[in-house]
């Protein structure tokens, strides 16, 4: 397992997780379960982890979860976001993992509000008067929510496909998911893909193909780091999931990224689990989040390729349901 890859995550006092533990994670992650148990709250909390390596990474990530989520309703309202209250949002969020140990809470004390940043073993407190606001950005970590990138997004990531020379790669993804994609380029400053012999804006194709795209350069952008991939199946045919996933399993071993993603397919996980067997890949599993019934806590029970391969043969219960 590489260093600098999650192993085990504590999350506190964030959404719907008030003292959840997980272990056992490897390079590629699948999370299953039904709807509202946790999966993306559970990714952003590792995702906050990785990414608040100082005040203003922590202060961009803060900000991009809640932003995220506001996105299209922002949109649809015509209303500026609002840096400050973004990233108030997650107060008192606590998460741990063997990478980092962050933290953050909001002190207010006679009209006085302190931020407190944890980082590792550093405690770093900023009245509110004081702080910048000043946001960075981590480009080996990647998140992409179930609607794929914005173009300044893939733009900025086909960068790094560009860099390593591998524009043949993602025309050969592209190809085996549509064949009548020729080729992909950003003309005019706007990602388009030639197809039957005239190029077209990514956005006048399917979300699939916007999806596909997104995935396969955050993985070139987050070359020795993480990827977030929020309900991965989202417009992908089911007939074209296997080659989906034998690109992503292949990529991340290649481009050393740990990949977490979410869906609530079953064909997604059969497909991944396909996949997992062809390539006789001992280095991914499939998570599953559930509630137990009496207490309602959070819990989450990992299946290696055999385990899951019986699970879905034997229609198997899971605990907690």
């Amino acid at each position: 397992m590489n260093k600098h890859f999650i192993q085990q995550v504590r999350i506190k006092d964030f959404k719907c997780f008030t003292d959840f533990e997980a272990k056992g994670f490897a390079r590629v992650n699948l999370i299953g379960g039904k709807n509202n148990v946790g999966k993306t709250a559970f990714m952003e909390a590792c995702y906050v982890n990785v990414f608040a390596q100082n005040i203003k990474s922590f202060a961009r990530v803060l900000f991009s979860i809640k932003f995220r989520r506001e996105n299209l309703n922002l949109f649809i309202d015509g209303l500026e976001h609002d840096t400050q209250k973004f990233i108030e949002q997650s107060n008192h969020i606590f998460v741990q993992s063997n990478i980092n140990t962050s933290f953050y809470r909001i002190e207010d004390k006679e009209g006085v509000k302190k931020y407190h940043f944890g980082l590792n073993r550093e405690v770093i407190e900023i009245n509110v008067n004081e702080f910048s606001f000043e946001l960075s950005l981590t480009p080996s970590i990647q998140f992409i929510d179930n609607f794929g990138l914005a173009n300044s997004d893939i733009i900025r990531n086909y960068s790094s496909i560009q860099k390593k020379d591998a524009e043949a790669s993602l025309n050969r993804i592209l190809n085996e998911f549509d064949a009548s994609i020729e080729a992909f380029k950003v003309i005019d400053e706007k990602p388009q893909c030639k197809t039957n012999g005239q190029y077209l804006e990514l956005t006048e194709l399917g979300d699939g193909v916007r999806h596909l795209v997104s995935i396969v350069t955050s993985l070139y952008a987050a070359e020795d780091g993480y990827l977030f991939i929020d309900e991965m199946d989202n417009g992908i045919h089911y007939s074209m999931l296997d080659d989906l996933w034998k690109n992503i399993l292949l990529l991340s071993e290649k481009l050393n990224v740990q990949v977490f993603a979410t869906t609530h397919s079953k064909e997604c996980i059969e497909s991944f689990n396909r996949v997992q067997k062809a390539l006789n890949d001992d280095k991914s599993i499939y998570f599953e989040m559930a509630k137990n019934i009496k207490t309602r806590q959070i819990f989450m029970r990992g299946l290696d390729a055999d385990q899951l391969a019986y699970e879905l043969t034997h229609q198997g219960k899971y605990r907690g349901e």
